[in-house]
Formats: structure tokens, C-alpha cells, sequence
């Protein structure tokens, strides 16, 4: 099995404790995913956020529809969470968020790893797979600071 690796970091003009609660509301995951992935959460909300919590959703990635799974395995506000996949189109997903004062605002760092299903066939969509998680995190980060109005 290979690992991807991805990593994102944003300076958010606005002060950790306004910054952390955006994240901590699974409902804005729907803002901040882009539109054409038809992202809709549907475990019952508000959903407690801790270590445990089940997140289930319904997207189409590539024009498929399916399932994805998570469970909350960290939980340290205001400073981190962690979120794994655990049914979805991955072999492994694991999202680790970091949430940073710094002058001027609030670093906001994300760290993927990831396995493509169906190893070694499924490594031959690794680089559109890349392509898509970049694309992904790039509108995301757009999405997060107009919401946040910044």
C-alpha cells in the first residue's frame, strides 16, 4: 500500500476563538465543500462534537455517488482534531487539524493521509485523485474565509 500525503495552511485574519467554533460545527462542512460534489450531511444535527462522533455523508465524487463514514479519534479544542474515514471511496483517510495563534490571526494547518482502494490497480487514479484533493482544499479555503467574512 502507498500513503498521499497532503498538506494545506491558511493564516486566518480572525482570532482562534472565533476561528475553532466554524470548524467545530459539522454543518459547515457543507459550506466549504465544493458545489459540485453534492455534500450533504446526513447524520441528525447539531452533532456533538467529541472523541467517538459519527459523521455520515452523501457526496458523488467523479459523478459517483456514495456514503462516507468518519469518526471523530481526537478531539483537543481549541487546538486540534483528528477525523478518519471509516467507510468511504478510500482504503485509509486521516485528516488531522491544527489550529495555531499567530500574529495577525489564526494558522490553520490540515494534514491528509490517504490509500487508494484496490491496490497496486487503484494507484494508476493517484495523480487525478491528487489533482482533486488539491482542487478540494483550494476552494475550501476560499469558502472558509468568506464565511468567516475575511
Amino acid at each position: 500500500m502507498r500513503v498521499h500525503r497532503f498538506s494545506a495552511s491558511d493564516t486566518i485574519a480572525l482570532p482562534r476563538d472565533r476561528v475553532f467554533p466554524f470548524f467545530s460545527d459539522a454543518a459547515n462542512l457543507e459550506v466549504i465543500t465544493p458545489p459540485e460534489l453534492s455534500f450533504r450531511i446526513l447524520t441528525p444535527q447539531p452533532i456533538a462534537m467529541h472523541p467517538g462522533a459519527l459523521i455520515r455523508y452523501r457526496l458523488r465524487l467523479m459523478g459517483i455517488p456514495f456514503e462516507w463514514l468518519t469518526r471523530i479519534t481526537e478531539w483537543n479544542p481549541p487546538d486540534s482534531f483528528v477525523d478518519e474515514q471509516l467507510a468511504g471511496p478510500y482504503k485509509t483517510w486521516v485528516h488531522r487539524h491544527r489550529f495555531v495563534e499567530v500574529p495577525g490571526g489564526t494558522q490553520v494547518d490540515d494534514q491528509v493521509s490517504y490509500e487508494l482502494p484496490l491496490f497496486p490497480l487503484g494507484e494508476l487514479a493517484s495523480p487525478i485523485v491528487a489533482l482533486q484533493v488539491r482542487r478540494i482544499f483550494s476552494y475550501r479555503t476560499r469558502a472558509i474565509r468568506h464565511a468567516l467574512g475575511v
